[in-house]
């Protein structure tokens, strides 16, 4: 038995009798939550609005520095509320991240390791606490976890896959443009009487990825981003490549067929990445003119409004396309919160703790006054900027995603993320991968056989472990 396995077996052995579920609010966070809504108190319940893109990284926006994407909407929303610029999802890809989205859990508790229905109770998700709650619930677009189950919805539509529709008629309408036409029946044709909570989830910017062109914006966005050379990623090289484990870094792997598909020409680059980006200014769009159907129903103060998307997104950096692995580029992505409850020197800011998918649930719960169960796994949010005090918070997590089709397809990944460190393990091939992200934050130079930091290895060995079990 080797070094890491006698310690794996140990820390999941001490893991499983824990005490403290360490992925769920402490009693001061939890306090501050409720002395929030209580502060509310003699106002009608709150609305939630999610606006949910797909295959969208962290820093396509144009408030987080991009120099090339328009998002005058997004940005303007994050001037109202607050961005959160280390937030991560669990799992990288669409299905399994959208379980956790409305679950608060991770893929090792809810049980969705593809695309299927999750295991979780449908009584232990947002939309089903809210819908006993007496709230008017939605979701429109995207749904990717089998069936929609239209039975749990008041107003449910959903479709994906393609960015151009075929209607009964024949006629053809943009899939964003349909995300736009579904949300505004929805508001306008929701009851008044009762709070709502919506979830819009667009296809864009994901790629058709049966499409020789990949990415199909509407015909008035082709003018955008015509005279603009888009940078290229300092590690989109066939060396980076070439430094990737060899299950990885093989022409067999998923993410370099795509990368072929999207990126091996300067020329093709050039044309996928302007098409992707306007896309997302699309997306942009109608997130504006759904809000601008909230303030103009006098909505808008009394609606928590997130923004935020299933995973991040390879743009040819380590030589791949789309995401599943634990890059930075892969994991990361946007979050922005506008909070009717938050106070004037939290808005317009932005905020550095690692937040992740699965606190969005309890972090809605919380703002609906509904107590999360306890089988979330996620933390409300709101005390970040709701507390007075700085809250406890976590400075690490586990990150999962499990072997699809085969491993010259996508192999399994696991990591635990820090801000500093980043332990990878590739489960398949009991490989393990250590990156200093401080000194090295594209990933490339990997230190785990390095001896002087096999302490450091060591440690996040053992770390990792006692997280994964507690994500059980």
């Amino acid at each position: 038995m080797t070094e890491k396995t006698f310690a794996l077996i140990v820390c999941l052995f001490l893991a499983a009798f824990q005490m403290t579920d360490i992925n769920r609010v402490d009693g001061a966070n939890e306090q501050a939550s409720e002395q929030a809504n209580e502060g509310r108190s003699g106002t009608a319940p709150m609305n939630v609005l999610i606006l949910y893109a797909d295959d969208w990284r962290h820093d396509t926006l144009g408030v987080a520095g991009n120099p090339v994407v328009k998002t005058p909407n997004l940005d303007q929303l994050a001037s109202q509320g607050m961005r959160f610029t280390q937030n991560c999802v669990t799992t990288s890809i669409c299905g399994i991240s959208r379980a956790s989205l409305f679950t608060g859990q991770w893929m090792s508790r809810h049980g969705n390791q593809s695309f299927k229905p999750w295991k979780t109770d449908w009584s232990e998700t947002y939309p089903g606490l809210l819908r006993d709650s007496g709230y008017y619930v939605g979701h429109v677009g995207k749904w990717h976890n089998g069936r929609l189950p239209a039975e749990h919805f008041d107003f449910s539509r959903s479709y994906y896959g393609t960015h151009w529709i075929t209607k009964p008629d024949g006629s053809k309408i943009h899939v964003t443009q349909k995300n736009e036409n579904d949300a505004m029946d929805f508001l306008k044709s929701r009851p008044t009487d009762k709070p709502f909570c919506l979830t819009v989830a667009f296809f864009a910017t994901h790629a058709e990825d049966s499409h020789p062109q990949q990415f199909l914006p509407q015909p008035e966005s082709m003018q955008l981003y015509q005279d603009i050379k888009i940078p290229v990623p300092v590690n989109a090289t066939q060396q980076s490549f070439e430094r990737l484990p060899d299950f990885v870094g093989n022409e067999k792997n998923e993410g370099r067929n795509r990368w072929h598909w999207r990126f091996d020409t300067p020329e093709k680059y050039q044309t996928m990445m302007k098409n992707y980006y306007r896309l997302a200014t699309e997306v942009d769009t109608t997130c504006g003119r759904i809000l601008a159907e909230l303030k103009k129903q006098g909505a808008a103060e009394n609606t928590l409004v997130i923004f935020t998307t299933d995973n991040g997104y390879y743009h040819a950096e380590h030589g791949l396309a789309d995401k599943w692995y634990p890059h930075q580029e892969s994991i990361r992505v946007p979050l922005i919160i506008r909070d009717p409850r938050m106070p004037q020197e939290a808005v317009g800011q932005t905020n550095d703790e690692f937040t992740l998918n699965v606190d969005l649930a309890p972090t809605i719960l919380a703002a609906a006054g509904i107590k999360a169960p306890e089988t979330m796994q996620g933390t409300d949010i709101t005390p970040l900027y709701l507390s007075k005090t700085k809250p406890q918070w976590r400075d690490e997590f586990f990150y999962e995603h499990p072997m699809l089709r085969s491993t010259d397809f996508i192999p399994a990944s696991e990591a635990l993320v820090r801000k500093d460190w980043k332990y990878f393990y590739w489960p398949e091939f009991d490989r393990e991968q250590l990156f200093n992200l401080k000194n090295d934050p594209i990933e490339e130079n990997d230190l785990a056989a390095n001896p002087e930091h096999a302490a450091q290895l060591s440690e996040m060995r053992a770390r990792f472990a006692e997280l994964k079990a507690a994500a059980q």
